[in-house]
């Protein structure tokens, strides 16, 4: 969350002419609410199952650039089905970046203060190492990450 996961993609998949996909959008589209409204009313049970019929959706379809939020690998069976059909790549960013990206956004139900924002990356923080690629975004343009992106993409599938 507030890495530049949309805004990067955005720009990846214009120069490489692949469609992009937010499965944070996907939901809202899928369920028909937004993301507060689905945590309002199904909590993040819900909003958990959503994001995974989206990922594995996604990762059956391939040939597309994804955003995905953190959280979508905490299910085993996305994680694994996303990593078999592309290039998972982590962006991290400093939480002071972070917090300065999406402090107080009430459409962030997850970001609600720095307290919880911090205590939530901490429960991930091994999740996210473990992926192969990262790249930092802090001080950073998305159009610098994305160059970087595109690189490693065509470095790791030649």
């Amino acid at each position: 969350m507030g890495t530049g996961k949309t805004s990067v993609g955005l720009i990846v998949a214009e120069i490489l002419e692949m469609p992009f996909v937010d499965t944070d959008h996907a939901v809202e589209e899928m369920a028909g609410k937004t993301i507060p409204e689905i945590f309002v009313h199904g909590g993040e049970a819900m909003f958990r199952k959503l994001e995974s019929i989206v990922c594995l959706h996604a990762a059956i379809s391939g040939g597309q650039v994804l955003s995905i939020g953190g959280g979508a690998l905490l299910n085993p069976e996305s994680r694994r089905a996303l990593e078999d059909s592309g290039l998972l790549i982590c962006l991290t960013a400093s939480m002071e970046a972070i917090l300065e990206r999406v402090g107080g956004d009430p459409g962030r139900p997850l970001a609600s203060d720095s307290e919880s924002l911090a205590a939530r990356f901490a429960e991930r923080e091994a999740l996210y190492a473990d992926l192969p690629y990262h790249i930092d975004t802090t001080d950073r343009s998305p159009g610098e990450v994305a160059a970087d992106v595109i690189s490693l993409w065509q470095q790791v599938t030649g």
